[in-house]
C-alpha cells in the first residue's frame, strides 16, 4: 500500500490520456528516484502553465497573450478561416507554412446533433464568429474519422444556413506519399480519385 502522497500523484497522472495506473506508477517512482530537481522542474513548469496560459479570445488556441500572435498578425489573410479540432492540429498545419489565414479551434468533435454534445466544444463561438466577420472561405480541417465527418457535416449545414454564399471547403483526402495502390482501402482510393488534380 502506497503512502497517501504517492497514491494521490499516481491517481493524478493516471487521468492523463493514454496513461494507465502502471505508467502513472512509473512516472511517480521515476520522480522519487531522480531526486528533488526533476520534481521541482515539473512543479515549476506546471505552475507557469496554470498561471500564464489562457485561451485566445478569438481562435480559442492556448496562449500567453490574447489575442494570440496568429490572430494579431496583420500579414495573415483575414478572409480565410481554418477550423480545427485541437491545438495540436493547428500546430500541424502551421508547420507546413502552406496556410496564411486565421484559425478557430473547436476543442473536440460532436457525437450527435444534440445540443448537449455542443456544450463541451467552441462550436457556438465559431458560428458567432462566422456570422459577425466577413470570411470568404471556411476550411474545415477536421480528422477524417466518424466524429470528424459528423462534425464537418453539422458545421457545413449550420454555416450554409447562416451565410449561404460563404465558400466551405475541406482538406483533400487521398493516398499518402510512398504508398502502394494495392494496399489502399476502398474509401481512400475513391477519395484520391475524386480529389485528383
Amino acid at each position: 500500500m502506497y503512502s497517501p502522497a504517492i497514491a494521490q500523484l499516481i491517481e493524478a497522472f493516471s487521468k492523463l490520456p493514454t496513461v494507465g495506473k502502471r505508467t502513472a506508477e512509473r512516472f511517480v517512482f521515476h520522480l522519487l528516484k531522480s531526486g528533488k530537481r526533476d520534481a521541482g522542474e515539473l512543479t515549476v513548469a506546471l505552475k507557469k502553465l496554470i498561471e500564464n496560459v489562457k485561451s485566445c479570445e478569438m481562435c480559442w488556441n492556448f496562449t500567453e497573450v490574447s489575442p494570440c500572435p496568429i490572430c494579431r498578425d496583420e500579414k495573415r489573410n483575414p478572409k480565410l478561416l481554418c477550423v480545427v479540432s485541437e491545438p495540436q492540429d493547428f500546430e500541424a498545419i502551421e508547420v507546413t507554412k502552406s496556410f496564411g489565414g486565421l484559425y478557430h479551434i473547436i476543442r473536440g468533435n460532436i457525437r450527435s446533433e444534440d445540443p448537449e454534445s455542443l456544450r463541451f466544444t467552441k462550436i457556438p463561438e465559431l458560428l458567432k464568429r462566422i456570422e459577425s466577420e466577413n470570411f470568404e472561405e471556411v476550411l474545415l480541417a477536421l480528422n477524417h474519422n466518424m466524429q470528424g465527418e459528423l462534425t464537418m457535416m453539422f458545421l457545413q449545414n449550420k454555416i450554409k444556413k447562416l451565410k449561404p454564399e460563404l465558400k466551405v471547403t475541406r482538406l483533400a483526402r487521398g493516398l499518402p506519399m510512398g504508398s502502394d495502390l494495392q494496399y489502399a482501402d476502398e474509401v481512400t482510393l475513391s477519395s484520391a480519385l475524386e480529389n485528383r488534380r
